[in-house]
């Protein structure tokens, strides 16, 4: 005979030893060891259900996001060299090469120019001067 929770419970009242024998405290010590396999068991496969399912969800997001649209056209950095002449300004060559759509505004666009001639921004130009300046094109070069 096996006992069930609510006879295992009533025994423990009266701490009777008919019902704690080896074989009984053996089928009990095994259920429980049972019980908790199978608690793991089922919280590993649901947290590997979860994973699963946030993986499937992450990689449709990913691959959606990641279509052009046929309107589409790469455009691509190239770099030229602007001579300086007598009265140009950094402001002033920055001013005709600059893109609104690839510099937040005109002073990131200049500080990109100074880095690349490894200049200040309140370095004075002198006429005959070379600078290397950021340009961006759709066409391949």
């Amino acid at each position: 005979m096996i006992m069930t929770n609510a006879m295992y419970a009533a025994a423990s009242l009266y701490n009777d030893p008919r019902f704690f024998s080896k074989s009984e405290v053996r089928i009990r010590a095994n259920k429980v060891r049972r019980q908790r396999i199978f608690q793991l068991q089922l919280t590993t496969t649901i947290i590997i259900a979860t994973i699963v399912l946030f993986a499937i969800i992450f990689m449709c997001s990913s691959f959606s996001s990641d279509a052009q649209s046929d309107m589409y056209k790469p455009e691509f950095k190239y770099y030229t060299t602007v001579m300086v002449h007598s009265g140009d300004s950094l402001w002033s060559i920055a001013s005709d090469h600059y893109s609104e759509d690839h510099y937040d505004d005109l002073n990131s666009y200049i500080t990109e120019i100074c880095r690349i001639n490894r200049m200040n921004t309140d370095s004075i130009l002198n006429a005959g001067e070379s600078l290397i300046v950021p340009y961006y094109s759709c066409e391949y070069k």
